[in-house]
């Protein structure tokens, strides 16, 4: 600590320096230090508190994948543990099975089992063709008979030659040469059939049906007075005043009838009931010929016509264009043929039956000749 002592007598001022104390600087020296370890104390402090967070980071870390293992190894206890148990079922399986010997045992009789049934299929596939062709056989006859009957109650020469070209067909299926000479009748009988026309029954109905119809239609039968404003002895003119001479004359004309041809037979007037008769009896005979086309019934057909005819030009005026027309109509019709001869399907059949004969009998022959039931139809019959 320096001191500055002013000398008396206006003297200079001397300066004096004194030696420090060694307990003034003690202090100071103590002081710094004192912060120096502080800091350093801190510094240590952080640093154990870094390496303790850093620690138990790590220790939790350690604990988590600790856990993470453990489960692993639980899982794969238990997965040993399944494994083990399939390990033994497979086990007490592979003691349930059959030794070597056995197998092969096994395989043979399965082997001689496939080819038993191969047996069995071929035996049946030949059974079954054999009863194919039987019915096939079977149903050219059946069509056969029906067109024999086709022909004999309807005459339907269409569907008669269809069934006989559908049991031609049949009979070309079976490929045997034994069935020539039942083919050769079938040809026979289906240019027989295909020789003769259809005669149109559907047509000569619905022309009779529109005939009916027209009769009807019959209404005038005489002539009556018409006022076209010129009569006899000139009464009447067609004005309004000649009304009186119109009417009466128009009523006299439904009770007189004046025929200048007296050549001519004079036939009574129709109206009423008699109209009415005589339009019933021209339809019921008309009826009676569409009956008769469509059963084939020529004679009745032809009848029914004539009497058709005989009512119209008995009772109707032959004049009328109506009644003309219709008579022209009849006069056609009656020309058109409602029936045909058909063919005789006989043989045809004879034929085809002689061949299911000749096709049967060795099957039978062999039979008898063994002395055994037919093996066939004992496997095919239930």
């Amino acid at each position: 600590m320096s001191e500055t002592i002013l000398p008396k007598d206006n003297a200079e001022p001397v300066l004096t320096t004194s030696a420090p104390t060694p307990d003034a600087t003690r202090p100071q020296r103590t002081s710094g230090r004192g912060n120096g370890l502080a800091i350093l104390a801190l510094l240590f402090g952080a640093a154990g508190i870094a390496v303790a967070g850093w620690g138990v980071l790590q220790l939790r870390t350690l604990q988590s994948s600790h856990l993470q293992q453990h489960s692993q190894m639980e899982d794969i206890v238990a997965q040993t543990q399944a494994l083990s148990q399939s390990e033994q079922q497979m086990s007490a399986r592979l003691a349930q099975l059959p030794g070597a010997s056995e197998l092969e045992d096994r395989r043979r009789l399965v082997t001689q089992l496939q080819g038993d049934q191969q047996r069995l299929s071929q035996r049946l596939e030949t059974v079954l063709g054999a009863s194919r062709k039987d019915w096939r056989l079977a149903e050219a006859e059946h069509l056969l008979r029906l067109a024999s009957l086709r022909l004999s109650a309807l005459q339907d020469i269409n569907s008669a030659q269809a069934l006989v070209q559908g049991a031609d067909e049949i009979l070309r299926e079976q490929d045997d040469p034994g069935a020539f000479a039942a083919r050769e009748q079938l040809a026979k009988s289906l240019a027989a059939l295909r020789s003769i026309d259809q005669p149109d029954r559907t047509g000569l109905f619905l022309q009779l049906a529109a005939l009916r119809d027209q009769v009807a239609q019959l209404t005038e039968l005489a002539p009556e007075y018409v006022d076209k404003g010129e009569s006899l002895f000139g009464l009447t003119t067609g004005k309004e005043q000649d009304n009186y001479w119109t009417q009466w004359w128009n009523d006299l004309s439904h009770y007189v009838r004046i025929d200048f041809s007296a050549d001519k037979s004079v036939r009574p007037l129709l109206a009423g009931q008699s109209l009415s008769q005589v339009r019933l009896a021209l339809s019921l005979a008309l009826e009676q010929a569409q009956w008769a086309a469509l059963n084939g019934e020529p004679k009745v057909y032809s009848q029914a016509l004539v009497e058709a005819k005989n009512v119209l030009q008995g009772s109707f005026n032959p004049d009328n264009p109506q009644s003309k027309g219709l008579n022209e109509r009849l006069d056609e019709l009656a020309k058109q043929p409602v029936a045909v001869m058909t063919p005789d399907l006989t043989q045809s059949l004879s034929s085809v039956q002689a061949y299911l004969n000749r096709r049967h009998a060795p099957a039978e022959d062999l039979v008898r000749k063994s002395g055994q039931p037919d093996q066939t139809h004992q496997e095919t019959s239930p």
